[in-house]
């Protein structure tokens, strides 16, 4: 049998497409495998370079298809469909994924462990339940200012309509509409005891990782931020400088260049969106508190003299990415005076 130097590996649900080639890039295998087959597949497979696309479940076969020996490589979905010939189809994928991996300028995702996995669900589960809480704020909001009642802008106030829904004196609301924004109020009520379990949880986890912990020294990183941080960044060594990773973040300019001329457009928003949501949050609340007294570096006030206030948000945002590169690398805490000196 010629040996196999390279597989890719496409994932499904239940049947797995895959690609073998040997050291001189001929076919050897080709064909589809049942889940229930899969690790037995590879665990008769003698070692070899394997590829796969980041997905769901792909960290979990990496894990366990590594135990065989087997060096398992993952890549973003995005690069390896450039390799993709003619029509899209599973085959077509996982030997699209066999060329890819072996390219020399291919970047790779890091493996995440369980319990990195396990701290990105409880931070998922958190956001799910604050997207829910904000529907069905909104949801309130929207039915009482059909009769009229109405509050302040923010969270906070909806404590006030929920008052108003459980006044049984207040005469504004008919019994039906009372019975039916009761139960809306009840489930804002529960989601908000569920999501202060799991943030009682996540500043629990942060205050016992050192790293963590150094990350909320930055202004604008709190709990939340530092632990998505962990979790999404497992290995921060593999961006070569900060600047790479605040592009990887999408907190830097789209380019669309051409002939020397060079365009640069809107930030690009590739990488996660949770992660450069809560930098944009961390940044404008900065901005946000300087309005009251609160002390603001030099180049960020000469900033917002000539630029709007999100664009200021947006470089503000970026260097923070900056920042907890430098610190995740090189360890240390946060201090003012270098940062402004750098800036």
């Amino acid at each position: 049998m010629v040996a196999i130097a390279t597989i890719g590996l496409d994932l499904a649900k239940s049947v797995f497409q895959v690609h073998a080639v040997d050291a001189a890039g001929n076919v050897v295998a080709r064909r589809a495998i049942r889940r229930s087959q899969l690790l037995d597949f590879f665990e008769r497979t003698p070692p070899c370079l394997l590829g796969m696309e980041a997905c769901a479940s792909a960290h979990y076969w990496t894990r366990e298809i590594s135990k065989f020996g087997h060096q398992v490589r993952i890549m973003p979905a995005s690069y390896v469909k450039a390799y993709v010939k003619r029509n899209k189809t599973d085959a077509a994928d996982a030997e699209a994924i066999c060329e890819a991996v072996t390219r020399p300028t291919m970047r790779f995702v890091p493996v995440k462990s369980d319990v990195e996995q396990s701290v990105n669900m409880m931070l998922k589960a958190r956001d799910l339940l604050t997207r829910q809480r904000t529907q069905t704020v909104n949801a309130l909001r929207s039915h009482l200012a059909e009769l009229g009642i109405v509050a302040g802008a923010g969270f906070k106030a909806s404590a006030k309509l929920i008052e108003i829904v459980r006044d049984d004196t207040d005469h504004r609301l008919p019994p039906i509409a009372r019975f039916a924004l009761t139960e809306i109020a009840d489930q804002i009520e529960r989601l908000t005891e569920k999501i202060m379990k799991l943030e009682k949880v996540i500043v629990s986890s942060v205050r016992e990782d050192d790293v963590a912990r150094r990350l909320t020294s930055i202004p604008g990183v709190g709990p939340i931020t530092a632990a998505t941080v962990r979790a999404l960044v497992p290995d921060p060594a593999g961006f070569r400088t900060g600047r790479d990773f605040a592009a990887w973040v999408g907190l830097t300019p789209r380019s669309s260049s051409s002939g020397g001329k060079q365009k640069l457009g809107s930030i690009s928003k590739r990488g996660n969106p949770q992660l450069r949501s809560l930098f944009m949050v961390g940044a404008m609340a900065i901005l946000r508190m300087s309005k009251y007294g609160a002390s603001m570096q030099p180049w960020v006030a000469s900033l917002l003299k000539r630029r709007p206030f999100k664009v200021v948000a947006v470089a503000m945002a970026n260097k923070t990415a900056r920042i907890i590169w430098a610190l995740m690398n090189k360890g240390g805490c946060y201090e003012p005076t270098s940062a402004i000196s750098h800036a």
